[in-house]
């Protein structure tokens, strides 16, 4: 079977520095294509208790956004091979300034945003910023979307879409049917590339899903993973890595 694309979640800190590189490590050596990097925020709109819960634990140490992309440019520079995108909320992009802020983020070695509440059509310059500085913006389009909105989103020339499987918020088990099949092809109608994710938990799962995005998207179960196993370094490596080789069928 051909190995499955995987675009792997990790909170930038989380729990600590070391211990989230440990966790790249072991996605990347257990077959992440992608690394998307959350930069903490104090009250994300869509992430579930797992993610929302170590945003918190890395916030309560006065972790900064400088902190999340000194990191990031770490991981950059272990992971060259490796696209790393960033997902955070518009306000954290908003306030340096999104030119900015994506100057510094490309500057970090950052390929794409992804920004759930900057709607593409309405996203405070982030697409035009991006493309100045050698990025893409990942705009996210969810089942909830009415269906001209997300016609128009499909055509409107983006290399990438994340699409959220379903409503709600992360970290619940997803049910890939016909329901979830003929939503992303409505998101790639376009011709756009569609990254899908939102409660992939297991390999079956992202055998279900494969054949219908370009990449699967897990974050939650492997931030729960290193939460369970945040004492002891090694076990945490191989229960990260132990996932990422099961979601990419290898």
């Amino acid at each position: 079977m051909e190995k499955i694309q995987l675009m792997s979640h990790l909170v930038a800190g989380y729990p600590t520095d070391e211990l989230a590189f440990t966790a790249a490590q072991a996605m990347v050596d257990g077959g992440a294509d992608i690394l998307e990097v959350q930069l903490p925020f104090s009250d994300p709109s869509a992430d579930g208790p797992a993610i929302q819960g170590a945003c918190t634990e890395v916030l309560s140490r006065r972790y900064r956004t400088e902190d999340g992309l000194a990191f990031i440019a770490r991981l950059h520079q272990a992971f060259p091979q490796v696209l790393i995108y960033i997902m955070s909320y518009g306000s954290l992009i908003y306030t340096p300034g999104v030119a900015a802020f994506c100057k510094r983020a490309a500057q970090a070695g950052v390929k794409g945003m992804i920004i759930p509440d900057l709607p593409f059509d309405h996203d405070e310059g982030l697409t035009a910023a991006c493309t100045a500085n050698g990025m893409e913006n990942i705009p996210v389009a969810a089942p909830s979307m009415a269906e001209n909105r997300l016609d128009k989103l499909a055509h409107a020339g983006f290399a990438h879409i994340y699409a959220a499987l379903r409503t709600g918020i992360t970290g619940t088990s997803t049910t890939i049917d016909a329901a979830t099949v003929s939503f992303l092809g409505k998101v790639s109608a376009g011709g756009s590339k569609v990254y899908g994710g939102f409660g992939i938990q297991d390999g079956n799962q992202a055998k279900a899903l494969a054949s219908s995005v370009e990449a699967i998207v897990a974050g939650s179960v492997f931030v729960r993973l290193i939460d369970k196993n945040k004492g002891d370094r090694d076990k945490l490596y191989e229960a990260v890595k132990s996932k990422a080789l099961e979601l990419t069928g290898r």
